[in-house]
């Protein structure tokens, strides 16, 4: 029997690259789980692949309703829908502000979009995992990124916050933050792959590239109830390249 046998887990994002390995990880666990994500994809075993905008707080409630409807109640969410893979790397004074505004909607927003949406739900059975996909550039910094980096520092901050709201209530919020991860959606994506790879790699105490699997492990812990006692911290995994 997994870890999280028959929890409820949303992850938004789950069409593919970080998001669809989550996926799979957590219904390798016992978890029923629901995949959102613009593009639609295949659903996980046994859960649902819902097509859906998290920019839209509707959207998400609609989605949330209708995965309660069909698995029950949620017990597990994790916000990993962003904009990344996708984005050119630019100075600051070359980036549209039209894409900082979408940035900052898919990656900030849209994980307050989908926490509105749970968390009455989560409060009133007084139990619950929020886990928020971060990213290990909030600590370095990284050039030519500053839209992405800023709505990652956002979702860092929005889960020590949330902690403070949701903890009374039994509900844990923390962060999951990868460094560069090869996964398919991040491969291709050339730019980003020849501009970083190399440089992150040397940075590390452990010396490799990373890979989604690098990362299943935290996941699981902090949606598990062996991390009931954890909440408002950001779990870094990244080789330790950001090492405090």
């Amino acid at each position: 029997m997994g870890r999280l046998h028959k929890k409820v887990a949303i992850v938004t994002g789950g069409a593919k690259g970080l998001g669809a390995a989550f996926a799979q990880a957590l219904a390798d666990e016992g978890a029923r789980v629901a995949t959102l994500d613009i593009a639609g994809g295949t659903p996980p075993p046994g859960g649902l692949a819902l097509t859906c905008d998290v920019t839209d707080p509707e959207a998400c409630r609609q989605a949330v309703a209708q995965i309660t409807a069909q698995l029950g109640p949620l017990d597990i969410l994790v916000n990993n829908a962003a904009l990344y893979a996708s984005l050119p790397m630019q100075r600051y004074d070359q980036i549209d502000p039209a894409l900082w505004d979408q940035v900052m909607a898919v990656n900030l927003r849209g994980a307050f979009n989908m926490v509105q949406a749970v968390g009455p739900g989560m409060e009133a059975r007084k139990q619950g995992r929020i886990i928020q996909i971060t990213s290990g550039t909030v600590y370095k910094g990284l050039p030519n990124m500053l839209h992405y980096i800023t709505s990652k520092g956002g979702l860092s901050a929005m889960t020590k916050a949330l902690s403070r709201e949701l903890g009374p209530k039994g509900i844990t919020v923390n962060a999951l933050a990868p460094g560069l991860t090869l996964s398919d959606s991040i491969v291709e994506n050339t730019d980003h792959v020849a501009e970083t790879r190399a440089k992150v790699v040397a940075s590390r105490a452990i010396p490799r590239d990373g890979h989604p699997e690098d990362l299943l492990g935290a996941l699981i812990f902090l949606a598990s109830d062996e991390a009931a006692f954890v909440t408002g911290q950001t779990l870094v995994v990244d080789g330790g390249s950001v090492n405090t």
